[in-house]
């Protein structure tokens, strides 16, 4: 497996890691000082979004692994069709609707789409470092420039989203002198937007939106260019699967899997915390 491989591969995965570091640093943040719902209702939002993730996960798994062969693999057809769902149930995320009351359940809707649907893209993503080679090196070391990616994504995407959005959050004392001779007014021209507007400060949120999709959509186009899924020639032939408990227990025995994804954990949270 080639270097270029590799990269493309990890590239790939680093969208989803930007917009779910951006989103678990400001959408809170947006949805009391924008959307101006209260936090109950904030944390209510984060919350079942969240928890749709998690119920996603196994179900996205069971019709995944039924799903069959196809021209371009049984996994990237998956990633290609959930990234334009992604990103537009992304971009609604964003979005402050011009109606009030319906404001929960609007933030709600597209914030539990998008947590399914990124985990539609990761459970395929993630199994096709299986399908890259079948070389057991080869697979490790696309493991961890996927990894190293991801953590690099996190940091990405809190940081791209922070200077996007930092205007939006600027204290009144900060925005125009009222003690400026208005004859030299044009001297002080503000560059920054007026913290009461509440339009500015959306048009600002959907200017981070649009570029974090495009962030996705550049990442899912180098992954399918660059990465050629192969069938796995040691896939079981027969009928009789290994129960999941045994499964899960044989991978929770694997020392390097537990070593990296705790160090993942603990880095990833680190990070937001």
């Amino acid at each position: 497996l080639s270097m270029c491989s590799k990269l493309c591969y990890a590239i790939g995965g680093a969208p989803n890691q930007v917009a779910g570091s951006a989103a678990s640093f400001f959408l809170q943040i947006y949805l009391l000082d924008i959307a101006h719902i209260t936090p109950f209702h904030a944390s209510l939002v984060l919350f079942i979004g969240k928890a749709s993730g998690a119920v996603t996960d196994p179900v996205a798994g069971f019709f995944i692994s039924k799903s069959r062969w196809t021209k371009i693999g049984r996994l990237m057809p998956w990633v290609l069709a959930c990234t334009p769902f992604t990103i537009v149930s992304y971009f609604f995320m964003w979005y402050l609707p011009p109606f009030v009351s319906g404001r929960v359940a609007w933030y709600l809707t597209f914030y539990c789409l998008f947590q399914a649907l990124t985990t539609l893209f990761q459970v395929p993503y993630s199994a096709l470092t299986m399908f890259l080679s079948t070389d057991q090196r080869d697979r490790d070391s696309a493991t961890a420039y996927r990894m190293t990616m991801e953590v690099l994504g996190t940091l990405i995407g809190a940081a791209l989203q922070g200077q996007i959005v930092a205007s939006a959050h600027v204290s009144p004392h900060c925005t125009v002198n009222p003690s400026v001779n208005i004859t030299d007014s044009w001297h002080d021209t503000p560059t920054i937007p007026d913290p009461s507007d509440a339009l500015s400060h959306q048009v600002i949120y959907m200017i981070a939106a649009g570029v974090i999709a495009g962030v996705y959509l550049l990442g899912t186009v180098v992954l399918f260019l660059g990465v050629k899924e192969r069938d796995d020639p040691y896939a079981l032939n027969s009928d009789r699967a290994i129960p999941f408990c045994k499964g899960l227990a044989l991978t929770m025995k694997h020392g390097p899997y537990v070593t990296l994804t705790a160090s993942f954990l603990l880095i990833s949270t680190a990070v937001q915390v």
